[in-house]
């Protein structure tokens, strides 16, 4: 096995406030993900859509990422990792701000507007945080230092399931559907305005929070990282990057991970309920272990990579991961359920270990290639909904058997893992760039 080469501290003294700082900014983006896969659910309910419908909801977030990731980097190299964190925290407020008139308005589209505009500004603060933080050091220790920052979006993601399960779905009208199509238009009219009123309470509050934020960061010193260039050069930079094998490997490795993210976590509940009769509530409950088990997981891989290359520990972790997504499939019942939880140990690791092994060696050009790796997450807007179509059919045959289309909607995530085990394999096996970029 490849011993990961370390050396140096993982955040050198002169930087830790900064560190910080800036590592605050990961549980905030962390809770909007996480609050909002939830309302997949809860919005194909409450506005009587079909799960396709519903999954939209992750087309506009996660679309946000994908559209606002390069013009972000651009902003970055023209004036720094600091001003492009300030932008991001006021773009993700006021996309929180949006849900006022959009439960006011009773109708889907201005949701859809408003958390493409949050996500924008999350684009800003990934786009400006990950490699802020790989700067904050040596490159040997780089990866490390960000899986450590990275450790801490999860928690964030917990708070943000606990919000979801307790403060909304354990407020809404319990009524299906089919109950509400049924009813008066005034009963029904007032019952929509109670329910999204309960779901935009909670962004009210993560709004205030991001002022309080933005005033901090604003106020606070932070440390120049490669700020002496601010000349663009895209088309050179770009060049670099297309010509690197493994930066390129990477930015489609991260796509086909977000992907199986997005659709592991939004799409728990469907199989909770629709498999196991479980109510909303109770299969939130099984993302939040889910969490629980990514969170401690994250810490381990995280002390792993001090033994271990971190292609390798990718590679045996995306085959752990499908063999359990198989498990989701192939059996039913509450031990299906289980590998679906299961699943979250082994993404861990993966969306850091990506990016740092991506952005390994690109010097300056990471200001741009962050945006590709951001832009992947575009990865986590187009697969949902191809599984929310997948699980509307109710029941698929695969090779000549039957499955609930729910389960069987998982050998996406089984497909996407293959991808990522691919990416490690190659990295763990000492794979260079066809052409080294300038550092």
């Amino acid at each position: 096995m490849e011993k990961a080469k370390v050396s140096g501290r993982v955040v050198p003294s002169p930087v830790l406030i900064p560190f910080v700082l800036v590592t605050i900014l990961f549980p905030l983006w962390g809770f909007a993900n996480d609050i909002t896969n939830p309302m997949v659910k809860a919005f194909s309910r409450i506005l009587q859509m079909s799960n396709f419908q519903g999954s939209l909801v992750q087309f506009a977030f996660y679309g946000g990422y994908f559209a606002m990731a390069f013009p972000a980097a651009l902003f970055i190299k023209r004036y720094s990792y600091k001003a492009g964190i300030l932008v991001g925290l006021g773009l993700y407020a006021t996309g929180a701000l949006l849900f006022i008139p959009g439960s006011l308005m009773m109708v889907f589209w201005p949701f859809l507007a408003a958390y493409f505009i949050l996500t924008c500004g999350l684009s800003f603060l990934e786009t400006s945080a990950n490699p802020y933080i790989l700067s904050m050091g040596s490159e040997e220790t780089a990866t490390r230092r960000l899986n450590l920052a990275q450790s801490f979006n999860p928690m964030g993601s917990l708070l943000g399931m606990f919000v979801a399960q307790q403060l909304i779905l354990a407020r809404l009208d319990p009524a299906t559907a089919a109950e509400r199509a049924a009813m008066p238009a005034d009963r029904l009219a007032a019952l929509t305005a109670s329910d999204l009123a309960v779901i935009r309470t909670p962004y009210l509050g993560i709004a205030l929070v991001l002022v309080v934020v933005f005033v901090a960061l604003a106020a606070a010193r932070m440390p120049a990282a490669g700020e002496e260039d601010r000349s663009l050069d895209v088309r050179p930079t770009l060049r670099r990057l297309a010509g690197n094998r493994r930066y390129v490997e990477g930015v489609v490795a991260q796509f086909f991970y977000v992907g199986a993210q997005i659709m592991c976590w939004t799409f728990i509940i469907h199989y909770g309920t629709m498999e196991l009769g479980l109510s909303e509530v109770q299969a939130q409950g099984y993302n939040m272990i889910a969490m629980v088990i990514f969170v401690s997981s994250r810490f381990i891989c995280t002390f792993l990579l001090k033994y271990v290359s971190p292609g390798g520990l990718l590679l045996r972790l995306a085959l752990a991961g499908a063999g359990l997504t198989l498990g989701a499939i192939l059996i039913p019942g509450m031990a299906g359920l289980y590998c679906l939880v299961g699943i979250s140990a082994c993404m861990s690791l993966m969306f850091p270990t990506i990016y740092g092994i991506a952005l390994t060696g690109v010097g300056e050009d990471a200001k741009l290639g962050a945006a590709g790796l951001i832009m992947a997450i575009l990865g986590g807007s187009v697969m949902p909904p191809l599984q929310g179509a997948i699980i509307d059919l109710d029941t698929v045959s695969l090779g000549g058997v039957t499955f609930p289309a729910v389960r069987a909607s998982f050998v996406l995530v089984v497909i996407c893992f293959v991808v990522i085990a691919h990416y490690g394999w190659r990295t763990a096996a000492g794979s260079r760039p066809a052409a080294q970029s300038h550092a």
